[in-house]
């Protein structure tokens, strides 16, 4: 069962109240939209992959008749919500990155610790997958998406191993390729060294920033005055635009901060879900305006 990141916060900060209309953006495993509709709100839950979608019916329908459901890209949150006839929302929440399953699912090829294609599209209608990146790029451009998304330091050794290589077509066998080109005692700690190739790849393959950077363009009208955003965020790249996004609205008298910093895990739950060790929230309130 997937378990959802700082779930007791995210409640929290959306505020969330019988009758409220909450729109989960990256519905995932649905324990977020779940826990909203225990409390008796309505959710509209997105997700660009089907079979998050599928998965998340069968959990959610047997918690109530409050949920709606659309097959999309967050980015076009404004378009996505006009088509239901909804109206604004009073809570916006985005939980970014992977889900646990997607994880475990090896035919995803999200994973370096299982076997399989390298895949790592949410949607599977995309066209591009991380094999034709791994296998297409010229060397110098996949050393630059290493270090650029990634923000790998030997992107260069990894990126030249790759072309000596090629062809690599499964999840493992990448995984060995950059594991034997990154020296020994390279600083990693806990990381497998093949982390932020992986990292790269998928942000890369779905668009992820530039995904998360148009909807953070649309979010604010999409909710009623007062109504509130809540993003979970897991790596650097992806905090640093909803901070600077939510640091601009507060500028322009748009919206009003209520993370004044960064909220992160309890040691509790970092135990318990280790998924959320890296797990990062932030939150802000829409102005009358």
């Amino acid at each position: 069962m997937h378990v959802p990141v700082l779930l007791q916060e995210s409640l929290e900060f959306l505020n969330v109240h019988a009758g409220g209309f909450y729109i989960d953006v990256t519905l995932g495993g649905g324990g977020h939209a779940e826990a909203i509709l225990r409390k008796q709100g309505r959710v509209l839950g997105i997700d660009r992959d089907p079979a998050a979608l599928g998965r998340a019916e069968a959990r959610l329908r047997e918690v109530g008749e409050l949920l709606i459901l659309k097959h999309g890209n967050f980015a076009e949150i404004d378009a996505l919500h006009a088509e239901t006839g909804l109206p604004p929302a009073d809570g916006l929440l985005a939980d970014l990155g992977v889900s646990s399953w997607q994880l475990e699912d090896a035919g995803r090829g999200f994973s370096f610790e299982r076997r399989g294609p390298l895949d790592m599209r949410m949607d599977p209608s995309s066209s591009v997958t991380a094999a034709d990146i791994v296998n297409q790029s010229r060397e110098r451009d996949l050393a630059d998406l290493f270090f650029r998304l990634g923000e790998e330091r030997h992107s260069r050794r990894i990126a030249r191993a790759i072309m000596r290589a090629r062809p690599i077509e499964s999840t493992t066998n990448l995984a060995q390729v950059v594991s034997r080109a990154i020296p020994s005692r390279a600083g990693l700690r806990h990381l497998h060294p093949a982390t932020r190739t992986f990292l790269a790849l998928r942000l890369a393959v779905n668009e992820e920033l530039e995904s998360l950077a148009a909807f953070l363009s649309k979010a604010l009208s999409v909710l009623r005055p007062s109504g509130r955003l809540v993003v979970i965020s897991f790596h650097s790249l992806e905090d640093r635009l909803v901070k600077q996004a939510m640091q601009r609205w507060r500028r322009e008298g748009s919206a009003r901060i209520l993370t004044p910093k960064v909220v992160r895990p309890l040691v509790e739950e970092m135990g318990t879900n280790p998924r959320s060790r890296s797990a990062r929230l932030r939150a802000a309130e829409k102005l009358v305006g």
